[in-house]
């Protein structure tokens, strides 16, 4: 994988209980640096904590959370370091129900699987959005 020609923040973590919680955090004051005064906190702390957590209980020794931006959208990449790991269906589908989340996903790659999301950073008020469906 590889990001370029935008703004990138990258985060190493041990991988362990609090790990998720950090990230939101770090995550979230990063963005917010970035400028964007519409951004849901709120959503990008959640994205984090869930595909953070999910990163975790694959079992490594550490994850790494890389955060870039291009066009007022903030791309979350989790990645786990350790391969060979079954995935929870339950976490795309979690982290796909935030009302900021465009798309998630998750892949194998030789270092890990890698889980991320894509917000959107500058959204329409709530009241005039559509709703998505439930998957």
């Amino acid at each position: 994988m590889a990001i370029r020609n935008r703004r990138t923040a990258g985060l190493t973590l041990r991988s362990d209980q609090w790990a998720a919680g950090k990230a939101a955090v770090q995550a979230v004051e990063t963005v917010r640096a970035w400028g964007y005064p519409r951004l849901d906190e709120h959503d990008l702390a959640a994205a984090v904590r869930m595909l953070v957590a999910a990163a975790v209980a694959d079992g490594g020794k550490r994850i790494s959370v890389h955060l870039a931006d291009q066009e007022r959208k903030v791309l979350v990449v989790v990645l786990a370091h350790v391969s060979g790991v079954a995935e929870d269906p339950t976490v795309l589908p979690a982290v796909a129900t935030l009302r900021t989340v465009e798309s998630c996903s998750t892949d194998a790659a030789p270092d890990g699987r890698r889980l991320s999301a894509l917000l959107d950073a500058d959204p329409p008020p709530a009241r005039n959005r559509p709703r998505r469906p439930a998957a």
